[in-house]
């Protein structure tokens, strides 16, 4: 039984998952406490101690605490607490992140109309990007979607066009180890590697795979031009034998206006 349910004048708060092996009671408190905000506009000190069950000196240090980091608020007039500034704005990413693909999936089916080959939406997480939507090619001979799929971002133009938005200083956070792991033969080895391949995506605007995540592939990446987070790329993916100097610039062409046209759409 869950050890944090059990003292009396305890709500019932979602649950998911088995309980942590060491739960940390004031970590648990203060996120039944966020929870109840989504239920109720605004909170009196009595109410949080009530529905923790806990002694009104400890809900008042858990809510300035809360109060600190800008996730509830303390009306002056009324002394009720209400969601914060970082609430808000947590929220709001939330939904920016869930209605990305909605408003990018016109852009992608123009892009995958006019190129005729396989293309895709990814945004970084971590040291890995994330393949958000896809729409392949109607050719015969195509590149699989990777909907759904994290690979990493070392080994696709996706993630080359994605980490090459960051600092030295966050990649040099991310990337501790000198040796990266290699999906193909043709994968970047190594952080200097790494590193050296993100300095000339930057000064040329794009990034490019040769086989790197897949034998047989190649693809092209740009960045969407934004500060919001997450970062995103799009991306066309084309058979190795159909990648000519031609066939680059034109895709290059078409991503730059579909990159350019989802910033946009993302304001």
């Amino acid at each position: 039984m869950d050890e944090l349910a059990e003292r009396p004048g305890a709500a019932a708060a979602p649950e998911y998952g088995t309980v942590p092996q060491y739960p940390i009671e004031s970590v648990d408190n203060a996120l039944k406490v966020l929870l109840l905000l989504a239920k109720q506009p605004t909170l009196r000190l009595t109410d949080v101690s009530e529905y923790l069950g806990v002694a009104s000196s400890s809900a008042h240090r858990m809510l300035a605490m809360l109060q600190f980091r800008g996730f509830v608020r303390q009306d002056p007039s009324t002394r009720c607490y209400l969601p914060g500034p970082e609430l808000d704005d947590l929220g709001f990413r939330v939904l920016r992140r869930l209605d990305v693909r909605n408003r990018a999936r016109p852009v992608l089916e123009r892009l995958n109309a006019d190129l005729h080959e396989t293309v895709h939406l990814g945004r970084l997480e971590g040291c890995d990007v994330h393949f958000i939507d896809s729409i392949e090619s109607t050719r015969a001979l195509r590149v699989g979607s990777r909907l759904g799929r994290k690979m990493p971002a070392h080994c696709t133009s996706t993630g080359k066009a994605l980490l090459a938005t960051l600092t030295d200083t966050q990649l040099k956070q991310m990337y501790e180890q000198e040796q990266l792991t290699q999906l193909t033969a043709n994968s970047i080895g190594s952080r200097t590697q790494l590193f050296a391949a993100l300095d000339d995506i930057r000064q040329r605007g794009y990034a490019l795979s040769q086989e790197e995540s897949e034998e047989g592939v190649s693809s092209i990446a740009i960045a969407v031009p934004s500060d919001r987070m997450p970062r995103l790329a799009v991306n066309a993916s084309v058979p190795r034998s159909r990648m000519t100097a031609s066939t680059q610039k034109d895709i290059r062409a078409h991503l730059r206006e579909a990159a350019e046209e989802i910033a946009s759409l993302l304001v």
